[in-house]
Parts: C-alpha cells; sequence; structure tokens
C-alpha cells in the first residue's frame, strides 16, 4: 500500500504517517508526504503504483480543488481524497463534483479517517455527513446545484455512451479505453450526479441539457 500525503504542514504530514500505519494490519503502508501541490504532482508522475492521494484543500502553490483536477486529468485512476480544516458545503459539493473520491475533515477522529479510506480503497465514494446533501439527488428531489455539474472532456464522453445506454464493456471498446478507467469515471460520474445507479445519473445529466449522441444515419 503507498500513499501519498499532501499537507503544507509538517506536523499534519507526520501525524496522518502516523494513523495511517493501521489501515492495514496485513500490509505495510508506505507514505509518501509533499509540502505542495507541484511537489505531489511530480511524486505521482515517478511513482505510477500510488494507490491513494491525500490532499489539503488550502496548499500554498495552488487550491486544492485546481490540484484535485489535475490529478484527475494526469492520473484519472488515482483516488484522490480532500482534507480540510472545515467542512463548507460549496467547497464539499465542488470537490465532489470535480472527482474527488471522498472529503474529510481534519478534526474527524483517527478510527473514522481509516474506516472512511477503507471504504475508498475498495471503490466505493465516501460520503460524510457533510456532504450528504450530494446523496439527495438521487432520491427524486431537484438538484441543488445553481449551475451546472463540471465534468472534465473525458467524463462527459464517458457520460453521454452511458446515457445511450451502453455498458462499460462497450464504452471500453468505444473509446479504447481499459475496464478499470471506464469503471473510475462511471463512478465519479454518479457521484457528481448525487446518482445510486447508471439510470438515475442518465435523468440527471439530462436534466442538465447533456443529451444523448444521435445514431449516424443508415445510408
Amino acid at each position: 500500500m503507498k500513499i501519498l500525503v499532501v499537507d503544507d504542514h509538517a506536523l499534519v504530514r507526520e501525524g496522518l504517517y502516523q494513523v495511517l500505519q493501521g489501515l492495514d494490519p496485513l500490509e505495510a503502508t508506505e507514505v509518501l508526504q509533499a509540502a505542495t501541490c507541484t511537489r505531489a504532482l511530480e511524486l505521482a508522475h515517478f511513482n505510477p503504483d500510488l494507490d491513494l492521494v491525500l490532499l489539503d484543500y488550502l496548499l500554498p502553490d495552488m487550491n486544492g480543488l485546481a490540484g484535485l483536477e489535475i490529478f484527475g486529468q494526469r492520473h484519472p485512476e488515482l483516488p484522490v481524497v480532500i482534507l480540510s480544516g472545515s467542512a463548507n458545503p460549496t467547497v464539499v459539493q465542488q470537490a465532489m463534483t470535480l472527482g474527488a473520491a471522498g472529503f474529510i475533515t481534519k478534526s474527524s477522529l483517527s478510527d473514522t479517517l481509516l474506516n472512511a479510506l477503507r471504504q475508498i480503497l475498495a471503490g466505493e465514494p465516501y460520503q460524510s455527513e457533510e456532504s450528504s446533501l450530494l446523496s439527495q439527488a438521487a432520491d427524486g428531489e431537484p438538484s441543488k446545484w445553481s449551475v451546472p455539474p463540471v465534468l472534465s472532456p473525458r467524463q462527459q464522453e464517458v457520460l453521454l455512451l452511458l446515457i445511450n445506454g451502453l455498458t462499460n464493456r462497450q464504452i471500453c471498446e468505444k473509446l479504447s479505453l481499459g475496464s478499470e478507467t471506464v469503471k473510475f469515471h462511471v463512478s465519479n460520474i454518479l457521484r457528481i450526479f448525487g446518482a445510486r445507479t447508471r439510470t438515475q445519473a442518465a435523468l440527471e445529466a439530462k436534466r442538465w441539457g447533456y443529451a444523448p449522441v444521435p445514431a449516424p444515419a443508415s445510408r
């Protein structure tokens, strides 16, 4: 297990290092540390076997959300969790919309943090109480966004094929992507639209104007 911790405070990084040693009793956890997002991106480039990134929201060189977006572009299969000293609902919403695998406040107990990370590493998005509002759209309630959710160009490609009813395997073939990459994008799309199923995600996306791609006319 290899985890990258990104925070400009050495005490926070060292504290997380100690906590992360209890993540998996059967496997040693290697923890890389970076004080800036720029350094974190360098470490991610030279460590393609990273399993997870813990990214602070406030960093000296760039906003954590900007860093999250860059990580999503360069390492789409790598789960990134945003850490923050507060749980501003707007920030939570923006982070999850940009594809964060989770949002965790620094005031969380060690056991809460470890359980959240285990859930994320198992492939399930983590939503704390602060981000629970994102799941309400899946219950049929009106969307709470005042502007359309932000999707990367690749996420938009996957979404439009999903709306067209293509399976993950068909999306893989259509976009020449690996199965894990497509699974990662579909999972993020569901999280972005607060959906529990592909159908719910498609319906919510259509409300925001995402339309299915028309089939080519027969000759």
